[in-house]
Formats: structure tokens, C-alpha cells, sequence
């Protein structure tokens, strides 16, 4: 009776048995070689084949027990027989079979909204070369770069060392096991299972009225759930929705909100893909979508992926508006919504050197009040600035009193405001002050 080989598995696979083949194999190769009038070695001998045969358990228990199909059966029968190039071709065949089905698994009728192809379907899925199937299963996730690496290597072996061409050599046992290790390792696994977002379906929401939460929850969940090129394609058309001077609010608030609760863990290419449109506008002279842009990435909390110059802008615009309302009639009701947004953007990004005397001349300006007082609404604000000041603008803060700016002159020539600086420079992190204005501290917080 013949010998098993168990092939080892997961606690969740069954196991399989491979006989053990060696006695069989060899005598029948011996004597069809020899009716063919050819030498044994025109086929693997019998080490070799003896030894890929002892590594197939291993390989094959790696792989799920449903994808383990009639066409590694028959590659057991090709290693078996000493037919490596046989062996790979029905490995790749298999690999190549599991590619589609993972196509079908993350949804045939979202893959043409992705391609701009209408025509995609089941028999254009089938009629895709290997190269393009590997191609399209990059884009859309379904493996990593690294398994489109190894794989098209896989391919470009099998189309020039199998039975599927004209050998250009010959493979043995060794570089056999190696490809069968890298389809089951990148392609015959089941670990990465994106599904398609209908995008369609998708935008027609977006448009259809705002959202609620659990509906915006469900978008969102769905959105984790699809892969980096469609993120890209759809934080694209968002801010493009967003920026729309045709779009109704709920519209705009729904596209802002979705890709508010994406914005830290945008991948590089979808930070790319929204600057590049925010680009598109500034080159077009495009006014409206331009200043809609810039509150987009305001909103999201992502201005730091515009360059110092559009952000320069922003805060300095920002900083400009906070001040009018101050020294405007009713400043104490109007100021808070101009202080809020300011604080928003100072939380969202850095503030460029080119934009902190604004800033710092703004914040303490309104944090100070004027002699009549401050506006108790927005004071919250000016002090969580303050709080944060960098070293270069704590440095800009203890120098205001010397210059001739609305604060420094406030400052000399009105108690109460002397006092409500001197209030505002003890929120000030002492560890932070510059060496240079240790001596202005010291005064203005004694």
C-alpha cells in the first residue's frame, strides 16, 4: 500500500493527503522514455521530482481548501511526472482564475464607473490578457504592489518557461516550488476583499438632501471598506461638489463632511489629487471655485497641504476681517464668529513666518480689548491662541507695546488695557520664550 504525505493546514482548512508517488513514478518514466527511443534525463529525475513532491504539502496547505480545485490537481499529477513546466502553467491558470473571481467579489457593475469604460462586463472581465488583469486588480486594491511585483513575475515565467509557449529554458524543481510559494503567497490567498462604493448611487445621495447620521455613518463605513483609487476618484469629485457655485448647501455640506472624517489618513495620491484641483482653479482665474477651495481645506482641517503663499493668505485675510470687526461698531457681539474661524485655522496649520505679525497683532489686539473692554464671547478664543503662541510669536507679542500698532498705542495710554495685556502675557508657556525677550517677560508678567 502506498504511502500518504499529509498535506499541513490551518486549524480552519481540512486537511488533504498526497500519496507517496516515488515507486510508481519512476518505473512508468523509465519505460515511456524508452518506448520513445529518448534518454531519462529529458525528464526531471527521480530527486528532483522526490523533492518538490515532499514540498507540495506545505505549499498546498497554505492555500484555502476551495481554491485547491482540479487544476492543482493537476499540477500534482504534472510534478508527479516530472513535468515542471507543465506544473507552473496549471499553478498560473489557477492564480489567474482566483484574480477574476476577486474582480466579481468587489462588484462588476462598480468596476465601469472606475474605468470610464460603460462596456466592462462579465465577458470583458474574461477576455482581459493576464498583464491587464493584473493591472486592473492594482487598481483597484485587490492586491498590493508588492503582489503585482511578484506576480507579474510569476507571469512573465510562465509565458516563456511553461508548456503554454515555446520553452525559452527549462525550470527545476527548486525555481518550480518558488513560483508555486509566490502565486499561493500573492495571489491564491483571500486576505484582501475590498467591495466597490456605487458611485452612482453614491453621488445621488450626496445631492438628494442632508444627510443624517446614521446614513452619513453607513457612506462612510463604505467608503473604509473600497480601495485608495476610488477614494481618490471620489474625495476628487466631493471637492469638486463642494467648490460648486451651482451646488446646493446640503450638497456641500455632505461633501464636506464625508471627507472631513478622512482628512487625517488621506493617502498621498488623494492629498494630491485635491491640491492638483485647487491648482486647476488658481491657473483658470477661476475666483469662486478658488476661495471655495480654500475653505474646503479649512473645514477638513488639511490647509497645511497648500503651500506657505496660499496659506500666508488665509490667515492674513482671516486676521484682516477679525481686526475690521473690532474697531467696528458693535465689536464685542460681532467679533466671536471671526475669532472662531481664526482659531480653526491656527489649529489646523502652522502659521506661516510671512503671516505671524498679522496673527500675533490680531489675536493680542482683540485679547486686550479696547477701554471699554473685551468681547467676553470671543475672549475663550484669544486666549487658547495665546496659550499655543510659538516662540518667534511670543517674541512678536512682548514687543507690541514699543510699536506704533493699535495695541501698543492702547497699551501706553490706557490702564485697563495695560492690565489686560499683562493678563494675557501670564497665559504665555514661560519655557517658550526666547532668550532675546526673557527680559520683556520678566516685566510684563511681574
Amino acid at each position: 500500500m502506498a504511502k500518504e504525505l499529509v498535506v499541513s493546514a490551518s486549524p480552519k482548512l481540512p486537511k488533504a493527503v498526497l500519496p507517496d508517488v516515488a515507486d510508481l513514478s519512476e518505473p512508468l518514466l523509465k519505460e515511456i522514455t524508452a518506448a520513445f527511443g529518448l534518454s531519462r534525463d529529458v525528464i526531471a529525475d527521480e530527486e528532483a521530482i522526490d523533492h518538490a513532491w515532499r514540498q507540495l504539502p506545505r505549499q498546498l496547505g497554505k492555500i484555502p481548501a476551495d481554491l485547491r480545485d482540479e487544476r492543482l490537481l493537476r499540477m500534482c499529477v504534472a510534478v508527479a511526472s516530472g513535468l515542471f513546466d507543465a506544473a507552473i502553467n496549471y499553478v498560473w491558470n489557477a492564480t489567474v482564475v482566483e484574480l477574476r473571481q476577486k474582480v466579481r467579489r468587489f462588484g462588476l457593475s462598480v468596476v465601469p464607473q472606475l474605468l470610464d469604460d460603460k462596456s466592462f462586463d462579465e465577458d470583458r472581465l474574461v477576455g482581459l490578457k493576464d498583464a491587464e488583469l493584473l493591472d486592473l486588480c492594482r487598481k483597484l486594491n485587490l492586491i498590493g504592489e508588492d503582489d503585482y511585483f511578484f506576480l507579474d513575475q510569476c507571469r512573465d515565467t510562465r509565458n516563456n518557461f511553461s508548456v503554454a509557449h515555446p520553452a525559452a529554458g527549462a525550470v527545476d524543481e527548486d525555481e518550480f516550488i518558488s513560483f508555486l510559494s509566490r502565486c499561493r503567497k500573492h495571489g491564491l490567498v483571500q486576505t484582501r476583499d475590498p467591495h466597490g462604493v456605487d458611485t452612482k448611487a453614491f453621488l445621488d445621495a450626496i445631492k438628494a438632501g442632508k444627510f443624517k447620521r446614521a446614513q452619513r455613518e453607513e457612506w462612510e463605513r463604505r467608503l473604509s471598506g473600497t480601495f485608495d483609487a476610488q477614494r481618490e476618484l471620489l474625495f476628487g469629485t466631493l471637492h469638486g461638489i463642494f467648490c460648486d457655485p451651482g451646488a446646493e448647501e446640503h450638497a456641500r455640506q455632505n461633501a464636506r463632511s464625508i471627507c472631513a472624517t478622512f482628512a487625517d489618513d488621506l493617502s498621498p495620491k488623494s492629498a494630491s489629487t485635491l491640491v492638483d484641483r485647487h491648482q486647476d482653479y488658481k491657473a483658470k482665474g477661476d475666483e469662486a471655485r478658488l476661495q471655495a477651495s480654500s475653505q474646503f481645506f479649512e473645514q477638513i482641517g488639511r490647509l497645511d497641504l497648500l503651500g506657505n503663499a496660499e496659506v500666508h493668505a488665509i490667515v492674513t485675510k482671516a486676521c484682516a476681517a477679525l481686526m475690521r470687526v473690532h474697531q467696528a461698531f458693535d465689536n464685542f457681539y460681532n467679533e466671536p464668529p471671526f475669532a472662531a474661524r481664526l482659531h480653526e485655522i491656527a489649529d489646523s496649520v502652522a502659521i506661516p513666518q510671512t503671516a505671524q505679525v498679522s496673527f500675533v497683532e490680531a489675536v493680542v489686539t482683540c485679547a486686550t480689548g479696547n477701554p471699554y473692554g473685551v468681547s467676553r464671547a470671543a475672549l475663550g478664543d484669544y486666549k487658547a491662541m495665546i496659550q499655543n503662541f510659538s516662540p518667534a510669536e511670543i517674541a512678536i507679542m512682548l514687543n507690541l507695546p514699543k510699536t506704533h500698532s493699535v495695541v501698543g498705542n492702547r497699551i501706553r495710554t490706557d490702564g485697563s488695557c495695560e492690565k489686560r495685556f499683562r493678563a494675557r502675557v501670564a497665559l504665555l508657556q514661560k519655557e517658550s520664550v526666547p532668550t532675546s525677550s526673557k527680559a520683556a517677560f520678566k516685566k510684563w508678567s511681574a
